[in-house]
């Protein structure tokens, strides 16, 4: 005992000798905070309703999060001007005084988002803010943004402002942000963006205005952000797009258009350096041949969730670097036969949840690459033989929720699926929609001699004129089958029982002559036992 308090003692005093000496006093994590290293600290807890105080002069990050502070009063963190990045993430706060970060000039990123009671910020908010590149105003309510909000930011890259309520904004909102290379406006109440808008942001890359009311866009809304890489307008009410609006975003790689109300557009209105075109969700009802014309770098092209009955021939005839085409959730009962002609590269075709009921055998002869086909949820019944002859790799075909006919004409899917798809679970969803004896059985369990074809009524009559002396009598509880036939060896017979409950049993008898006897007169007995 004697022992331990010595020990203890000696540390005290050479903790008290060393502070005297002159070092630095050790900096406890305030409370409720967590510091994980020297320079970043973490304050999240519901009951913490102020801001920690005497922040070490080490600490550059301080993040604030799911607590109760509604009020960010003047000169928050006085005491900590070295910090460069400040986050304020799902708070409660209601206010932010103008001057509250006015001791913060070093901060480079800073985010105020998911406060649902922050609808304003008062003029001068950032006024000491110029070092800035980073502001994040997310999911907060803002109603209006004052035009003078973001002038002292001229070294901003990053705005984002999705969330919110603002459905106007100052002509002037953005013109001291010639930095600028992303802005998210999505999810707010805008109805227009004007090129007076966009005007000073002429280093911008990314432009987000998915989600919100606008119901038409100017010939000369983008003339201005020529360096544009991405445009995302889905989610909007568009319904026509004149035919110069993207003319001066020769740069443009990325536009999504996706749930607007779009029936048609012009044939040049794309530019030609997109990669990637998302048209999902549109009431477009056809397309010509030209519709995408000029768009020889295009690799991602989604058309799904319209109106589309039928495509012309030539409709992707110049796509020569596409590699993902989505037409699913359409109309389409037929494909043109050369539809995908030179579309070599493409690695995934999704035509599923449409009305196909057939495809020529041709359809993919370009398609050596393909890596995943969706033909799900059509109306096929058989597919023509040859149709995945192409594919060249272990490909990913899915074939469930078509009505199947499991007869002479499934012998080709049947065999390509037992001897290329791997996917059990997915060989399992295949299921036979007729006849009846089959109908929701797995394609691939039916044994192939089972696929077999009723001949048609005229054929059958020329059947039975043809046929020679068949009897059927039954004999100590077994049915037997007797006919005298005119063949050549080998001679192949199938019989086929139909049960009142609809099973069916079969028994197969082949013969083959020995020597060289190849065409005779024969009689084959087949005697077939009948199910207890």
């Amino acid at each position: 005992m004697t022992g331990h308090v010595s020990i203890a003692l000696c540390l005290m005093l050479l903790s008290s000798q060393t502070r005297s000496a002159g070092a630095e006093p050790l900096h406890r994590c305030p409370i409720n905070c967590q510091c994980f290293s020297a320079n970043r600290v973490l304050c999240s807890d519901q009951r913490m309703s102020s801001l920690p105080e005497n922040l070490s002069g080490e600490i550059r990050e301080v993040i604030v999060m799911t607590t109760s502070v509604a009020y960010l009063s003047p000169n928050t963190f006085q005491g900590s001007p070295q910090l460069t990045k400040l986050v304020f993430l799902k708070n409660a706060i209601r206010e932010v005084h103008a001057k509250a970060f006015r001791n913060l000039t070093r901060l480079e990123e800073l985010d105020l988002s998911g406060n649902p009671w922050l609808e304003h910020l008062v003029q001068g908010t950032f006024s000491q803010q110029g070092n800035l590149t980073k502001l994040q105003l997310n999911f907060n309510r803002l109603k209006t943004v004052l035009p003078d909000t973001f002038h002292p930011l001229g070294n901003l890259e990053t705005l984002e402002m999705k969330g919110n309520l603002v459905a106007d904004l100052p002509a002037s909102l953005f013109r001291s942000l010639q930095r600028l290379h992303h802005l998210d406006l999505s999810q707010n109440w805008l109805e227009e963006v004007t090129r007076e808008n966009l005007e000073a942001l002429t280093e911008l890359r990314t432009l987000k205005l998915n989600y919100n009311l606008i119901s038409r866009l100017f010939a000369d809304t983008f003339h201005n952000v020529s360096r544009l890489k991405e445009l995302h307008l889905e989610g909007n009410q568009l319904s026509d797009l004149p035919g110069d609006v993207f003319s001066a975003l020769t740069r443009l790689e990325v536009l999504n258009l996706r749930g607007n109300f779009l029936s048609n557009f012009s044939s040049d209105v794309f530019p030609s350096s997109l990669r990637e075109l998302t048209l999902k969700g549109n009431e477009l009802i056809e397309l010509s041949g030209s519709s995408f014309r000029g768009l020889s770098s295009l690799a991602f092209l989604t058309l799904s969730t319209n109106l589309l009955s039928q495509l012309p021939p030539d409709l992707f005839l110049n796509l020569k670097a596409l590699e993902d085409l989505d037409l699913s959730e359409n109309h389409l009962t037929s494909l043109p036969g050369e539809i995908f002609s030179g579309l070599g590269g493409v690695r995934v075709i999704r035509l599923q949840k449409n009305n196909l009921t057939e495809m020529a055998a041709e359809l993919f002869e370009d398609q050596p690459l393909l890596r995943q086909l969706h033909l799900q949820d059509n109306r096929l019944q058989s597919v023509a033989p040859g149709l995945f002859a192409p594919f060249q790799f272990q490909n990913v075909v899915r074939l469930h929720g078509n009505p199947w006919r499991c007869d002479c004409q499934a012998s080709y899917l049947h065999d390509w699926m037992l001897n290329h798809s791997a996917d059990a679970e997915s060989q399992d969803k295949v299921r036979c929609g007729g006849p009846g004896p089959l109908r929701g059985r797995p394609l691939a369990s039916v044994d192939k001699e089972r696929l077999v074809c009723r001949l048609p009524p005229e054929d059958r009559m020329m059947a039975a004129d043809q046929a020679l002396n068949c009897t059927l009598h039954t004999a100590d509880g077994a049915v037997v089958v007797k006919c005298k036939v005119d063949t050549c060896s080998p001679l192949k017979v199938r019989v086929q029982f139909e049960a009142e409950d609809g099973s069916v049993y079969e028994n197969v008898v082949q013969r083959q002559w020995p020597g060289d006897k190849q065409c005779d007169n024969n009689t084959i007995s087949n005697r077939t036992e009948t199910p207890s």
